[in-house]
C-alpha cells in the first residue's frame, strides 16, 4: 500500500517586527527569519507562515520575511504569508484561521524573539493551536542591557491582557 506523505511536516509561524524606512528588515526581523530558516532545515517539507501587515515603511512585514526565506533557499511554495496582523493578538487570530484551513496534521512552531515567545505560545494555545517553541534567535551582543529589559518588561502586562482578550473573543466565536 502506498502512503502519501503529508504536504508539510512542520508549520513554522514567524512573528513580525519592524521594517526600516528604506524597506529593509530591522535587525530583529532579520534575526527572527534567520532562526526560523535554521530551524526549518530540520524538516523535509516545512511550511513557513510569516506574519505582519504593512507598517510605517516599505512592504508588509510578512512579505519582507518571505523574501528573506526565498534568499535562504526556500521555495515560494513553502511560504504562506499572513499580511493582516497588525499586532501579536491579531496575528495569532489570523494564523489560527490559516492553520485550521491547512489542517492540524503537522506540528506548529512559533518563531520570535525570546522575550516575545511566551506570549506567542500562550496566545496560539488559547486559540486552539497546539504549538511548540522554535529556538529563538540569540540576542545580539551589541544590544544594551537596558533595551533588553525594556522589551521583557513590556511583555509583562501584554501577556495577561492579550490572553484575557483572546479568551473573551473565543467565547464570542471570533477566534
Amino acid at each position: 500500500m502506498n502512503v502519501i506523505p503529508p504536504a508539510h511536516d512542520a508549520i513554522i509561524v514567524i512573528f513580525g517586527a519592524a521594517v526600516r524606512p528604506d524597506g529593509t528588515p530591522s535587525p530583529t526581523l532579520r534575526h527572527r527569519v534567520a532562526a526560523a530558516a535554521r530551524f526549518g532545515a530540520r524538516f523535509a517539507r516545512p511550511l513557513f507562515i510569516p506574519t505582519g501587515a504593512k507598517g510605517l515603511h516599505g512592504d508588509a512585514e510578512a512579505a519582507v520575511m518571505a523574501r528573506q526565506l526565498i534568499e535562504a533557499g526556500y521555495p515560494e511554495a513553502a511560504i504562506q504569508t499572513e499580511e493582516t496582523g497588525t499586532d501579536t493578538l491579531s496575528s495569532v487570530r489570523a494564523v489560527a484561521r490559516v492553520v485550521r484551513t491547512i489542517g492540524l496534521a503537522s506540528p506548529v512552531y512559533a518563531c520570535t524573539s525570546a522575550y516575545h515567545l511566551p506570549r506567542c505560545l500562550v496566545l496560539l494555545r488559547l486559540a486552539g493551536i497546539r504549538t511548540q517553541a522554535c529556538p529563538p534567535p540569540p540576542v545580539p551582543a551589541a544590544t544594551r542591557r537596558s533595551r533588553r529589559w525594556f522589551w521583557r518588561l513590556r511583555e509583562t502586562p501584554a501577556l495577561p491582557y492579550d490572553a484575557l482578550l483572546l479568551l473573551w473573543l473565543r467565547a464570542r466565536g471570533r477566534v
